[in-house]
């Protein structure tokens, strides 16, 4: 809920586009290294020569993110880190004291909240019990695991590196030692049924983890997928795997909070929120990408993508006297800008959002999106009204099923 207080006084001093206040602060820090590409993958992710985890440069890419992170103290000098997630890659290739190290150094140079929800991707191909268990003592408090199927065909198929067993161990190994477990699946997978996707799922279930993240597998541009596609289900199955992920993760006690996330109640990703309701967090690391507010802009950052390249633009290259490459790309957000990218997140909720919260991260008045959201409405694709005591805007249950002609209606031009 958004405190109202003199909101609407306050807001009348402002010029157009300017916030009252900056939104939350997380952290998101990119560590791009794996052991093998998956073909479906379009992250930015390197996949290690040999497949050897020793061949990572661990302390000079974590000079590196200190530097970074030095660099970009002033753009959020006093606000406070409400969550960290380390995403990759495989973060968990690296070391227990790598990331140790790692989250003394978030302490020591931010405010970061003694609450804050510290989130790590790993990989059950990368699965060591003590490792876990170092990463837990090094302060994180939220694992996040990709598992993607248990069904031996469909890893091979997704060219994952572990089998089925591995995943069940990693996972019954992460559930032992952290109270906050995610668990990654993919479903309209090369083969696969709805029996066997259901079979995926429940195996999940009887684990109970806190999160289950269900993604639809996509092919992605640029992608040895996209280059030469598997054969998939058609849209008529897929839709019927979809349909059946959410009934029985609700019949499971999991809440779908977002499109692609469910819950055990209270136990939603606080980190994913942030993003969700258009909040502000700063990207370190290879290819990390942020989101950055002050009192009259909105800004969007992009780091180098490949790994040497951001270290030698930190550190320079050793034994070179040429310019250092570009670190970052910087991009201020236009009013229309703002209008889609705000819709293009928060209407991925479930419950929508407040209207009251569009004014208070865009800057902008809500009546700048009048027209598009009058049109989804007329089409069925969005809802406004009370809930809960509260206004609310939030997606239909067919603009949830058809969300990208939802969010195709905010496109600036259109």
């Amino acid at each position: 809920m958004i405190d109202s207080g003199d909101y609407r006084g306050e807001a009348r001093l402002r010029m157009p586009g300017q916030l009252q206040a900056p939104p939350p602060l997380a952290l998101y820090v990119h560590l791009p290294w794996c052991v093998r590409k998956c073909p479906y993958c379009d992250f930015n992710s390197h996949a290690l020569r040999g497949e050897d985890a020793t061949a990572i440069p661990e302390q000079r890419y974590l000079q590196a993110l200190t530097r970074d992170l030095e660099r970009s103290l002033p753009q959020v000098w006093g606000r406070e880190v409400s969550s960290i997630f380390i995403g990759g890659g495989t973060p968990s290739l690296f070391s227990a004291a790598a990331i140790d190290q790692l989250l003394v150094t978030l302490r020591t140079l931010l405010r970061v909240s003694p609450l804050a929800e510290i989130t790590l991707e790993a990989n059950p191909g990368a699965f060591e019990a003590a490792r876990f268990k170092a990463y837990r003592d090094a302060g994180v408090n939220r694992l996040s695991l990709g598992v993607q199927s248990f069904n031996p065909q469909h890893l091979r198929a997704l060219g994952r590196i572990h089998d089925a067993d591995e995943a069940r161990a990693a996972a019954a190994a992460a559930l032992e030692l952290f109270e906050a477990v995610n668990l990654d699946l993919m479903y309209a997978l090369p083969g696969q049924t709805l029996s066997e996707a259901r079979q995926d799922l429940e195996t999940a279930i009887r684990l109970a983890p806190a999160h289950v993240s269900a993604y639809h597998l996509t092919l992605e541009p640029n992608t040895p997928f996209a280059a030469a596609p598997p054969s998939l289900p058609d849209d008529d199955a897929a839709a019927d795997m979809q349909l059946m992920v959410e009934e029985t993760l609700a019949a499971a006690g999991y809440q779908h909070y977002e499109t692609s996330a469910f819950a055990q109640p209270g136990r939603q990703c606080r980190h994913n929120l942030n993003y969700w309701n258009f909040g502000d967090y700063l990207g370190i690391g290879a290819g990390a990408h942020g989101k950055l507010s002050s009192h009259d802009r909105i800004e969007r950052q992009a780091r180098s993508k490949h790994p040497q390249a951001y270290m030698d633009a930190l550190l320079g290259e050793s034994g070179s006297s040429n310019a250092r490459p570009t670190l970052l790309e910087t991009r201020k957000l236009t009013r229309a800008d703002r209008i889609f990218e705000f819709m293009m997140n928060a209407l991925r909720l479930t419950e929508g959002f407040d209207p009251r919260l569009f004014e208070a991260r865009t800057g902008l008045p809500l009546l700048l999106a009048e027209p598009a959201l009058r049109a989804a409405e007329q089409r069925g694709l969005l809802l406004r009204g009370v809930y809960d005591g509260a206004d609310n805007i939030r997606p239909s249950e067919q603009g949830r099923h058809f969300l990208n002609e939802l969010l195709q209606m905010f496109l600036p031009g259109d």
